[in-house]
């Protein structure tokens, strides 16, 4: 099993779970909601019977006993009639409830209409008559039962910010220690190359002293072989260095890679390179290199048999980009591979190491500070991959 298919099912477990523990936690609070809030309204309603009793009896004793009941019973709450007059209320701001005007003490009118419009939107009233007249108790929830409300979600809230930087401080930390990782093997890979290319060299110039000049083409395609590692000793001796850029016609760097690059595969795949030939951009050849023959290599192990490999070169003038498209005839990618493709350690074939496209994802992204990404894809007609460079100060508009 591929390591990241693996690892995006433990994703989806965990994700799986915290949803499962934030549904819970939200139920079981609505359960404590709704029976506080059962509560509130049971006080409510013995409340509205203990006043009503209040104007009705007169029994000193009886009326002692129902003043204790209501102050035990600390629900916020108005009496108004039919038109909305308020009668009386219990539970309210007394800091706001009155206010001295011309040295008489009367309600605040704001402050009532807004806590009775906040009532009203909460609960149902509850009718209430006494000496023939119809009335209706409106009451809000206390402060505990609105607290209970939102505190789920500030506490989701959180928590969900405690682990989106407990996983960014650990996500930092691993590319941290995959990028000296792979700065330590690429600088061990180009010490281990130097001595072996220096030997075939050698041994090259030995065998020009012995073979006949008709084979001598022999030589030559041997010598472009042996500066071919020397290229690549020098690619991986340049991973975790801030390499040299310089400017060159993308075309002119494309076509002379490929031209290597074509002899060495099946013949049954066709190359086309199209696009402006005179747009320029900043590279580190010999990086830049690496990251067409990773696309390439990919493009050559995608097509079954015969195809076509196709790469166009064109430019963004508003945005002062250079755009290389590179499609080819093969199988095919799944839209939500699109990503995956570039992580590390994934690949499709046995004997693969998954390196290739992860590599050439941190040469345009880290050295060239362009983007790549699998601009299109569908299964069994080929995909395209781009890349985006900035262009230089010599940049030339596409007639194309």
């Amino acid at each position: 099993m591929n390591p990241y298919q693996n690892n995006r099912r433990w994703k989806y477990f965990l994700l799986s779970f915290a949803i499962v523990i934030a549904v819970s936690s939200l139920a079981y609070t609505d359960f404590l909601v709704k029976n506080i809030a059962k509560s509130e309204r049971t006080r409510a309603e013995l409340w509205a019977k203990s006043l009503k009793t209040m104007f009705e009896t007169d029994n000193d004793e009886m009326m002692n006993f129902l003043f204790v009941i209501r102050d035990s019973l600390p629900v916020p709450a108005i009496v108004t009639n039919e038109k909305d007059s308020i009668i009386t209320y219990q539970g309210l701001d007394t800091t706001k409830t009155y206010f001295e005007v011309e040295e008489h003490k009367i309600h605040d009118p704001d402050y009532f209409n807004k806590e009775l419009r906040k009532m009203k939107s909460q609960h149902k009233p509850i009718p209430l008559e006494f000496y023939g007249q119809k009335n209706l108790v409106y009451y809000k929830d206390s402060n505990l039962l609105t607290q209970l409300r939102v505190f789920p979600y500030i506490q989701l809230s959180l928590i969900a910010v405690f682990l989106l930087l407990a996983y960014a401080v650990f996500n930092s930390s691993r590319k941290s220690e995959q990028d000296q990782v792979w700065v330590g093997m690429a600088k061990e890979t180009a010490h281990q190359l130097g001595t072996p290319v220096s030997s075939l060299m050698a041994w090259l110039e030995l065998l020009k002293d012995k073979l006949s000049d008709d084979d001598q083409h022999l030589i030559a395609q041997m010598e472009n072989d042996v500066q071919r590692l020397e290229v690549v000793a020098d690619r991986f001796s340049k991973i975790g260095s801030k390499p040299i850029l310089s400017s060159h016609k993308v075309y002119d760097v494309i076509k002379e890679f490929v031209d290597y690059f074509k002899i060495r595969i099946s013949d049954k795949i066709n190359f086309n390179i199209h696009g402006d030939q005179q747009i320029e951009a900043y590279l580190n050849v010999p990086l830049f290199d690496w990251v067409i023959e990773n696309i390439l290599k990919n493009a050559v192990n995608a097509i079954e048999g015969h195809g076509d490999i196709t790469i166009n070169i064109k430019g963004n003038p508003a945005k002062k980009q250079v755009i290389i498209d590179i499609t080819d005839t093969g199988k095919g990618i799944s839209k939500y591979k699109f990503e995956t493709v570039f992580q590390p350690g994934y690949t499709t074939r046995k004997r693969g190491w998954g390196l290739g496209l992860s590599l050439t994802k941190r040469m345009v992204e880290n050295y060239h500070k362009g983007s790549v990404f699998v601009k299109d894809s569908e299964i069994g007609k080929g995909t395209t991959f781009r890349i985006i460079l900035k262009s230089n100060t010599k940049y030339v508009l596409s007639n194309e």
